[in-house]
């Protein structure tokens, strides 16, 4: 069962480009802040906060490996994610096939099937 305060939590994260960045560079591997923040010109402060937002939605995992932090991806949330969003495209995809079969039924221009 999806949870929508873990929805709301993992859309709202991704709904930023740098977040989407840190996960697409978890991606290749665990990081640590400062590794994350490098390429982006970002200080490390302003890292930490987006990392923490991943966190705090189960999308990365941190701990703590001698003076830094190493960080990686945790999943959990993100599959819930997919099962919701996987639900309403069944969903759609059987209305549309339904619209499809009726459409397809429906006389055309002067009484013949289109």
């Amino acid at each position: 069962m999806v949870h929508q305060h873990v929805l709301d939590r993992v859309f709202a994260s991704l709904a930023d480009p740098t977040r989407r960045g840190i996960l697409i560079r978890l991606g290749e591997g665990p990081a640590t802040i400062g590794e994350l923040a490098e390429p982006t010109g970002m200080s490390l402060t302003g890292m930490k906060k987006h990392v923490q937002v991943l966190e705090d939605a189960g999308l990365v995992v941190t701990e703590k490996v001698g003076r830094s932090r190493q960080c990686r991806l945790g999943a959990a949330p993100l599959d819930e994610a997919m099962a919701w969003i996987g639900f309403y495209q069944r969903l759609w995809a059987r209305r549309l096939d339904g619209l499809d079969v009726y459409l397809t039924l429906q006389p055309g221009p002067k009484g013949q099937n289109s």
